[in-house]
């Protein structure tokens, strides 16, 4: 990785800690009987995290955060082309939030997931629709131009770098890892655990979404 590039990820560390993104073990733990007290404060509650974007759909359409407004979203950053970690974490989140949504159907409606590209160059709208369709019969698959997606990924806090400096076909795309739970009103809630079980993927659900 490359010295420039490294210092945004050293960047975007510090700015993690400060948001309290690192309180994945507290956050991690469910409160007894499933769901937190209804004074519990979210480990993200006032993180400046996130903000509107409107991008491109699997089917060609466009989207804006906006029409999510009144559901949570879970919402995760990666690439279809990524050969390990983010088909093995799509799948525990969403296997998760199946869990979740059998043992209480009523999530369905409130909650909706949400795969955003750092890779535009590849993952077209057709590319992200069968790719999301293997994950959750409602993950939508965003994308964009070059351009939307940087700012976008600027205001999820999330760094990334494709590794693509000849213009090659097959390259892989450097990406920090977070699965965001946000609140009806896009306000950020708490990190999923990704890389956990989807069990406690659907405790940190159960946790937060009332």
């Amino acid at each position: 990785m490359s010295g420039p590039v490294m210092n945004k990820f050293n960047d975007i560390a510090k700015n993690l800690m400060a948001a309290g993104l690192l309180l994945l073990v507290a956050a991690c733990n469910p409160a007894p009987g499933g769901g937190a007290s209804a004074d519990a404060e979210p480990p993200l509650a006032g993180a400046k995290i996130g903000g509107p974007f409107t991008l491109t759909n699997q089917d060609g359409g466009k989207t804006s955060d906006a029409q999510f407004k009144g559901q949570y979203r879970i919402i995760y950053f990666g690439y279809s082309y990524c050969p390990d970690v983010c088909p093995v974490d799509l799948a525990n989140i969403m296997l998760g939030l199946k869990q979740a949504e059998k043992e209480d159907p009523s999530l369905a409606k409130k909650i909706q997931p949400i795969f955003i590209s750092v890779d535009p160059g590849r993952d077209t709208p057709a590319v992200l629709k069968q790719y999301v369709a293997a994950f959750h019969p409602r993950l939508i698959g965003l994308t964009g131009s070059s351009e939307e997606i940087a700012d976008v990924a600027k205001k999820y806090l999330i760094i990334y770098d494709i590794r693509n400096d000849e213009g090659a076909s097959e390259y892989l795309v450097d990406h920090s890892r977070q699965a965001y739970l946000f609140g009806p009103e896009g306000e950020p809630l708490a990190l999923l655990p990704f890389d956990g079980t989807p069990r406690q993927v659907a405790d940190e659900i159960a946790r937060w979404v009332r």
